[in-house]
Parts: structure tokens; sequence; C-alpha cells
């Protein structure tokens, strides 16, 4: 059994929808981010760094106590290699999905991340800002979707990599980006979507947060925005 520890973001969808894609028996543990759950003892023992998701595998693979991680990249990759699935054996293979794993976690996410900041949520709109994060995104788009043009998954066959990137491209209309610019990710984002483990995972997160309801309100915003070095207990 895993334990999830999850809010519906596209960060903790990624983990969702390995769980469902593997059929690993997990239980969710809802983190509700607005409210400012995430800085609970418990799951600071966890996950450091404050941010869903984070997993506990009560049977790890090397038989001994249970196993925390945190990052949702990592968290990816432990269970693919857990599962011995979702990522290719051979070496090259192997690196090419990592690589791609690599550039939503230090790309595409942060990027995106920082379009819905200032779009969506800053007190104030900074029009270059927007901008630049609107381009950013744009650019990070046809870079995925060069590399989709002669295969159908990121990374050869469906891998870690397809479902570290597609819940940052749920969001397209939020970061004012139009698929139909990118028509081999848009062709890629309709095929993963229609995966029935796609829609299961998804699926829990309706029942976790119904009608996906926003994380971000008055009252959260200085829980969720207003963080810096005195927010994090020693």
């Amino acid at each position: 059994m895993i334990d999830l520890h999850y809010w519906t973001t596209p960060n903790g969808h990624k983990v969702t929808m390995f769980l469902e894609e593997a059929e690993l028996p997990y239980r969710i543990v809802p983190v509700h981010i607005g409210q400012g759950e995430q800085f609970q003892p418990d799951f600071l023992k966890i996950a450091p760094n404050n941010r869903i998701p984070a997993i506990v595998d009560h049977a790890p693979a090397d038989g001994g106590a249970p196993l925390s991680l945190f990052e949702s990249g990592a968290i990816l990759l432990y269970l693919a290699d857990k599962t011995a699935r979702f990522i290719p054996a051979d070496l090259r293979g192997r690196n090419e999905a990592l690589q791609w794993l690599f550039w939503q976690m230090g790309g595409l996410g942060p990027m995106a991340g920082q379009n819905h900041h200032f779009s969506q949520y800053a007190p104030e709109k900074i029009p270059y800002a927007i901008e630049r994060y609107v381009k950013e995104t744009a650019r990070l788009y046809a870079v995925l979707n060069k590399q989709l043009a002669e295969r159908e998954f990121i990374a050869g066959g469906y891998s870690i990599a397809d479902m570290a990137c597609y819940p940052w491209i749920v969001p397209h209309e939020r970061q004012q980006q139009n698929l139909a610019d990118f028509p081999h990710l848009q062709r890629w984002f309709q095929a993963i979507a229609a995966r029935p483990a796609t829609q299961r995972a998804y699926a829990r997160a309706e029942e976790v947060n119904p009608g996906n309801a926003p994380s971000v309100n008055a009252q959260s915003r200085s829980v969720l925005f207003g963080q810096d070095a005195s927010t994090v207990r020693r």
C-alpha cells in the first residue's frame, strides 16, 4: 500500500496518473494547501519543502521500513523503477525519458506556474511579467510539439515523461495557449485524455476537491504566496 499525500494540482495529478496506470494499491491523504495543511508537522516529516505530492511506500522493494519521498519527478522515477513500468529498460531509452522528465520539472512546470501566478493570482497585473511567461510557455509548447511530430509519445512508448507533462497542459486556456497552434501536441494531449487511467486519476481529484475548487482566495493568498525563510519550521 502507498499513501499519497495529495492535492488537486498538476504535480499531484502526475502521481495519481501513474498509480492508476500501474494499478498499484494506494490511499489518498488530502493535504489542502489553501488551508495551510502542508505545514503540519507530520507532513513536513516526509515533505520538508512543504509541497505536495509526497508518498509513503509501506512495501518498498528492499523489504525494509516504509520509505517516504517528496518531489513529483522523484516519485515518478521511484514508482517506475519499483514496477519496472513506464520507463524504458535500455540505456538510451531510459535516459531519453529522464531528460524529458527533468525538462518538465525544470522548465514546463515552473514557467507555466509563473504564467498562472502573474496572469491569475498576482494582486496587480504586471504586463511585462505576464508577457514574459506567456511567451515562454508558448516556446515550451512548441518544443514539445516538435518532439511529438514523429512519435506517438514523448519518449517513444508511454512513459513517466508523458505523465509529468500532461497535467501541465490541461490548463492551457489559463496559460493563454491555443492547442490548435500545436497540432502534434494537441493529438498527444487528446490521446492521453482518453486513456482510462487518466480519467480515473482525474475522477479521484473530483472526489478530493469537488468541482476543482481553487486553492487561491483572499484567505489563502498569504498562505500560498507569502512564504519566506521564516515559514520554514526549525
